[in-house]
């Protein structure tokens, strides 16, 4: 089992989070840090990944950021729980098997909570009785990983329908408080999340101050 470091950014814009992610993606290919989760929220922000275009975005009052990861549109916000995992794979054709790892987490955390997630067969993510309950986007560069996934906790719903997530109506999306009927402590949903991260990837985490990894670029 190996050492790992596990950051909580809390409240982050998303252009500072992703110049931290380029940073330490440099620091892990230098093997200055070992694998890193970062756990955080955005404030409302749509980004379009490399086969997402403007055409996915129905309203123009939210700042659009295009970036490298897989996938299309896909919102955060407030009450979404978001993991950016900096993780050296042993090689690149792991990159099917780290997605299927990172569905696993977000299942097995919101079992524990009470919803029957799951996969859909016909697209990555995870699912529960049709609707999409998170969504995963990730880029790769020199087999270090970056970007990652998007839960939805008790995010506001209504912001989908804004954009056209990974090519679907915005209706498609749901949050464990819709499923449940009763918002759920986002810290302890991000604290499970952890543990199951740990245990899906044989990881042994740290909890360590964003300060003691990198300086966090100002935005």
């Amino acid at each position: 089992m190996n050492d790992a470091h596990l950051v909580d950014l809390g409240l982050i814009e998303y252009r500072q989070a992703l110049a931290v992610q380029h940073a330490l993606v440099e620091r892990r290919l230098a093997g200055e840090i070992p694998d890193t989760l970062l756990l955080l929220e955005h404030p409302h922000v749509v980004t379009l990944g490399r086969r997402g275009t403007m055409a996915d975005v129905l309203d123009s009052s939210l700042p659009v950021v295009e970036v490298e990861r897989g996938g299309e549109a896909t919102y955060h916000g407030p009450g979404q729980l978001v993991g950016y995992p900096i993780v050296a794979l042993a090689d690149r054709l792991e990159v099917k098997k780290y997605v299927h790892d990172l569905e696993e987490v977000l299942i097995r955390t919101s079992r524990a909570f009470g919803v029957a997630a799951d996969r859909d067969p016909r697209q990555s993510g995870v699912w529960v009785g049709g609707k999409k309950l998170g969504s995963i986007g990730v880029a790769v560069r020199r087999n270090v990983t970056y970007h990652g996934f998007a839960h939805n906790v008790n995010t506001d719903l209504s912001y989908f329908a804004k954009i056209r997530p990974c090519g679907f109506d915005g209706s498609v999306m749901t949050s464990m408080e819709r499923e449940l009927g009763h918002p759920v402590s986002l810290g302890d949903f991000r604290k499970a999340c952890a543990t199951e991260f740990a245990s899906v990837f044989g990881l042994r985490l740290e909890s360590v101050p964003p300060g003691s990894v990198l300086p966090i670029p100002a935005t």
